[in-house]
């Protein structure tokens, strides 16, 4: 447990969170080890978990009418499913382990009563979280203009939403 205190506390998602909550947490959470190929959930699956990658890759995809658009991949120390349990929403993406995964899966119920018991330490959390999710929308608005940047480049006219998942292109000339 040691060894995973101290892989937590090197996390943006734990940062300054104290090894009693963390302590707290470990011990209602679970240990995943899964195969490469192992999806951990489906886009608009009912989600209750987050989870923290130790060892491994995983992509995440989106699909919008019926076109397949990968979104990222995360690696050692990050996270995925945290959209879920900030938001209280079904998933918003579909997450596969590209290779061989160890994952650290905490469920909503567990910040809960951490919550009960630490709520300054909860709220930290929900912090470094939401500062994770803003890391990522900035991501995404900057891939965004840079498609956009590219397509009309290159004569093409957007279509779709600029969403990403609804980004479409067709030839102009």
């Amino acid at each position: 447990m040691e060894h995973t205190l101290e892989a937590l506390q090197r996390t943006a998602t734990f940062a300054g969170i104290s090894r009693d909550a963390l302590g707290f947490l470990l011990e209602k959470s679970r240990m995943l080890t899964v195969p490469a190929g192992h999806v951990f959930f489906t886009e608009h699956d009912h989600g209750d978990t987050f989870y923290l990658i130790e060892e491994g890759r995983v992509g995440i995809h989106k699909t919008k009418g019926g076109v397949r658009r990968e979104v990222g991949e995360l690696g050692a120390g990050e996270c995925f499913g945290e959209m879920a349990l900030l938001s209280v929403s079904d998933r918003s993406g579909t997450v596969t382990a590209l290779e061989p995964c160890v994952c650290l899966e905490l469920s909503n119920r567990s910040l809960l009563e951490l919550y009960r018991v630490d709520a300054g330490q909860f709220a930290m959390i929900m912090m470094n979280l939401g500062r994770e999710v803003c890391r990522r929308l900035r991501d995404l608005n900057d891939r965004l203009l840079s498609d956009l940047v590219v397509a009309r480049g290159a004569g093409l006219e957007l279509e779709g939403d600029c969403t990403g998942a609804g980004l479409g292109a067709k030839d102009t000339g």
